[in-house]
């Protein structure tokens, strides 16, 4: 992570963007370095009294065409963010007029694409399967957590835990997902999915994002859920995904779990020197 100065902007510009309705402020910090306090990412996150934001992005100079860092709304950082991630390599990508990208995050490299029609797609790398990657809090088989319903544990630079069902309409997502993230077997807490079956290469799914809550989409979640699905034998490893906002494509090739959707740059503002003031 890149480190930053101690003193927060005055004013701060920023981009609204979302993919799939996973939305993200995503702040550009490659010429300057930006401290952002937690306290200040929280206020932003706020729908009534801020930007509103399911994660919160910075871009800033790295070892490739740039790294990214991640926040979640409650303040926390998550090593990955899929959706983010497209969002702001098309973003950069334009700029550059490139049709490719090589980004470093806290998760590691990861490579994108323009795929034609609008769509993007991103690496996200190779899945954690053991239990001490994901991290988990003790020895087990990743294929079955001893939860009730048996869900897959899968890592994708951040914890997830995958539940298949019969019907993902039936789920109590608000109860359910909150009181999961927290479960022991996760030292790092996690995110929650839940998954039915519609094919061989076609799955629908519900996510609860830690440090979020219920979320539109998720790009992490949504490569989690392929190889979860994947690993039980239930789906080959190219499936269709489609989510509360829209449907993604997910690939698990030989050189990584590729994503591949579409993006939107909403809006361009600024947040004022009277707001940046009031959480210091």
């Amino acid at each position: 992570m890149r480190r930053m100065s101690n003193t927060a902007p005055s004013s701060l510009p920023f981009m609204k963007m979302h993919g799939l309705g996973n939305d993200f402020v995503v702040v550009d910090a490659r010429t300057h370095e930006i401290h952002l306090p937690q306290s200040l990412i929280r206020g932003i996150a706020g729908r009534q009294t801020g930007v509103g934001f399911d994660q919160l992005a910075v871009i800033s100079k790295g070892s490739a065409d740039a790294h990214l860092t991640f926040y979640n709304s409650d303040g926390s950082t998550s090593a990955a963010c899929g959706n983010a991630t497209r969002c702001i390599a098309r973003h950069l990508m334009i700029e550059q007029s490139r049709d490719s990208l090589h980004l470093t995050t806290d998760r590691g490299d990861l490579f994108a694409t323009d795929s034609g029609n609008g769509l993007t797609s991103v690496n996200m790398g190779q899945p954690q399967l053991e239990w001490q990657d994901i991290p988990l809090a003790e020895a087990m088989d990743t294929l079955s957590l001893p939860i009730e319903g048996s869900p897959v544990a899968t890592g994708m630079g951040n914890p997830h835990c995958t539940f298949f069902v019969e019907d993902v309409a039936t789920i109590d997502l608000a109860t359910a997902g909150a009181a999961l993230e927290y479960n022991p077997i996760y030292p790092e807490r996690t995110n929650v999915q839940f998954a039915q079956i519609i094919g061989p290469d076609h799955i629908r799914m519900r996510v609860w994002e830690r440090g979020v809550g219920i979320t539109l989409a998720s790009g992490s979640s949504s490569c989690a859920t392929a190889v979860a699905a994947a690993r039980r034998g239930l789906t080959g490893r190219s499936v269709r995904i489609d989510l509360d906002g829209g449907a993604l494509q997910i690939d698990w090739r030989d050189d990584g779990v590729w994503m591949t959707g579409p993006t939107m740059h909403v809006a361009d503002g600024t947040l004022t020197p009277e707001f940046i003031a009031s959480f210091q």
